[in-house]
C-alpha cells in the first residue's frame, strides 16, 4: 500500500529530509467526506527497543470504533526532539498495511505543521500516505501562545515568526489544553473542526484517545 520508509543515517540528514518533504504539505482543504477517522499513537519499550503503533479506526459520525491495530517492530532512530516522526512512522506504516483499508483522515497523536521546520509526524506521514492529516499533540514543540481561559472550547492561536502553526484548544474545564495543527491536506478551521467534534468526555479526542490507550506496553 505504501512505499518504505529509508531511515536517516544520522540527525543532520533527518533534518535535510525534513526540510526536502515541507514543500509537499498542502494546508487547503483538499477533502471529501469524511466517514472514517483513524486515531494514530506510538508506544515504547525501551527495554527491548521496540516501538508499538495502534491504529484506531473509528466512524467519524458516531465516534463509534470500527476496528483497532496494533503491531511491535524495532526501533530505528534515537530520540531526538523533532526528529520523532523518524522513530514512529515505520510501525505506523506497517500498522496501516494491517488495517487493510485507508480512512478518510488520519488523527495523529503528535504535531503537524506546529514543528520547528513545519514537518511534525502528522504532516510527514500525511504527505508519505497523501491522506489529509492533522495533530493532536498534548505538549509545545514550538511557538508562542496566550494561555487560553479555563472552559472547554476556549482557545487562542499558536504562532512561530510571525506565523500561525496551530490552535492550543482547552478540551476540558481546567485540564492543561492540547495543540492542535494541520498535517496535511487541510486547514487550520477545519483541523480544529474535526478534532472539537471528536472530543467526548476526555480531553483527548476519542480517535487518537483510543489508540493512545492501545499503544501502550503492559
Amino acid at each position: 500500500m505504501f512505499t518504505s520508509f529509508p531511515i536517516p543515517e544520522n540527525a543532520n540528514e533527518a533534518r535535510r529530509i525534513q526540510e526536502q518533504l515541507r514543500g509537499k504539505v498542502t494546508l487547503s482543504d483538499d477533502f471529501g467526506a469524511i466517514e472514517t477517522i483513524a486515531g494514530v499513537d506510538v508506544g515504547y519499550d525501551p527495554k527491548n527497543n521496540l516501538s508499538r503503533a495502534s491504529i484506531a479506526l473509528l466512524n467519524a459520525t458516531t465516534l463509534v470504533p470500527i476496528r483497532t491495530v496494533s503491531l511491535a517492530t524495532p526501533t530505528p532512530f534515537p530520540y531526538i526532539p523533532g526528529l520523532l516522526s523518524f522513530r514512529e512512522i515505520p510501525a505506523i506504516l506497517a500498522a496501516l498495511e494491517q488495517l487493510g483499508m485507508l480512512p478518510d483522515l488520519l488523527m495523529v497523536d503528535g504535531h503537524g505543521i506546529a514543528h520547528p521546520r513545519r514537518l511534525g509526524v502528522a504532516a510527514h506521514l500525511g504527505v508519505l500516505t497523501g491522506l489529509p492529516a492533522i495533530g493532536v499533540a498534548k505538549s509545545r514543540l514550538c511557538g508562542r501562545y496566550d494561555e487560553p481561559g479555563l472552559k472547554k472550547g476556549d482557545r487562542s492561536a499558536l504562532t512561530d515568526k510571525d506565523e500561525k502553526i496551530g490552535t492550543v484548544l482547552r478540551s476540558r474545564d481546567r485540564v492543561k489544553p492540547l495543540f492542535i495543527s494541520p498535517g496535511h491536506r487541510i486547514g487550520h478551521a477545519s483541523a480544529l473542526d474535526v478534532a472539537w467534534r471528536c472530543l467526548t468526555r476526555y480531553r483527548l479526542p476519542e480517535p487518537t484517545r483510543l489508540a493512545d490507550k492501545a499503544s501502550k506496553f503492559n
